[in-house]
């Protein structure tokens, strides 16, 4: 009986493969580790959402013929539901805020170190400048989050549910994706430049 061996070339760091592989496609395969680490959290914004997104027009009922999100507003607690906090680590979370008209929904972007804390700051800062091309952004967030959502029932009328689910799950994924992109350009620019500098005061 012949037995063949598994071949573990591709597994080799000194594979040469391994190192093409690397040099092309590794930040597509840290892409996709992130995506896949993010997929429970994500999977539990999206039930929570799904379940919250259970609104519907409700007049004001302190003001005649107003239609004003209840979420905001805080007129009658007893349209208000109790809010949810869903957490991946102490620094990144999701708070969920629901009532009868409007769901407001705030994130919290993870931050390992002072570069990613700037950068997120000033990504996030551009988004809100141009809220008004986005209709669910809010131009403040809450206090203690990086960005915040309100999605009314005419949202929904408009986009529909499953649209929505996805924008925000999609926004959460692609904002990972978008702070490690701007950060690793920041740190290739900024040896660059050192390497650059030192070499001038070589003699």
């Amino acid at each position: 009986v012949t037995v063949k061996k598994p071949n573990y070339r591709l597994g080799i760091i000194h594979d040469h493969r391994f190192f093409r592989t690397c040099n092309n496609g590794w930040f597509r395969l840290a892409n996709l580790a992130m995506a896949l680490s993010l997929k429970p959290y994500t999977n539990s914004i999206r039930a929570e959402l799904n379940k919250a997104f259970c609104i519907q027009s409700f007049p004001c009922q302190n003001v005649e013929r107003h239609n004003k999100p209840e979420i905001e507003v805080r007129d009658n607690p007893e349209l208000l539901l109790p809010p949810v906090t869903i957490a991946r680590s102490e620094k990144e979370r999701c708070l969920v805020e629901a009532s009868v008209n409007s769901v407001r929904v705030s994130l919290r972007i993870g931050q390992m170190d002072m570069l990613e804390e700037e950068l997120v700051k000033m990504y996030l800062r551009f988004l809100m400048q141009r809220a008004e091309t986005l209709d669910v952004l809010r131009r403040v967030p809450v206090e203690g989050y990086d960005i915040s959502f309100l999605i009314t029932d005419q949202h929904l009328l408009a986009y529909g549910r499953q649209r929505l689910l996805d924008f925000v799950v999609a926004f959460i994924e692609e904002m990972d994706a978008e702070i490690s992109s701007m950060k690793l350009a920041v740190n290739s620019r900024g040896r660059a430049v050192a390497t650059e500098f030192l070499r001038s005061l070589a003699f």
